[in-house]
């Protein structure tokens, strides 16, 4: 038998899933904003896996408490222990990938602290 994804149908047929891209980053953070639980906390900590709750979807970030926005961040969720998440969504095919999510890593620090004080 393969070794890939499989789904039973009410009917009992075996389905085997294939992997497709999302057609849009909109229809990617929809589905993790209704469903954190697709993002695999067991990777975080296999004994004690992290179960996220959604705190803020497309929210505009601060670089000083008193200033307008200046940042944007996808979704911002907590896990069970309060530990604050940021996600940023990008779809692979997007060749704006790699540069700036490397700039975004680099302001983490900074949008965390912003994201502290305006909580």
């Amino acid at each position: 038998m393969a070794s890939g994804i499989f789904a039973i149908h009410k009917d009992g047929e075996l389905v085997e899933l294939t992997s497709s891209t999302f057609e849009s980053e909109d229809l990617l953070q929809t589905m993790i904003e209704r469903y954190p639980q697709i993002l695999a906390g067991d990777q975080v900590d296999p004994d004690n896996p992290r179960r996220w709750l959604v705190v803020l979807r497309e929210a505009g970030i601060p670089d000083a408490a008193d200033s307008g926005t200046r940042w944007s961040l996808d979704h911002l969720l907590v896990d069970q222990e309060g530990v604050p998440t940021l996600v940023e969504v990008k779809r692979s095919t997007d060749t704006r990938i790699r540069r700036e999510v490397v700039g975004q890593r680099q302001v983490g620090r900074i949008i965390y602290s912003s994201i502290c004080r305006t909580l």
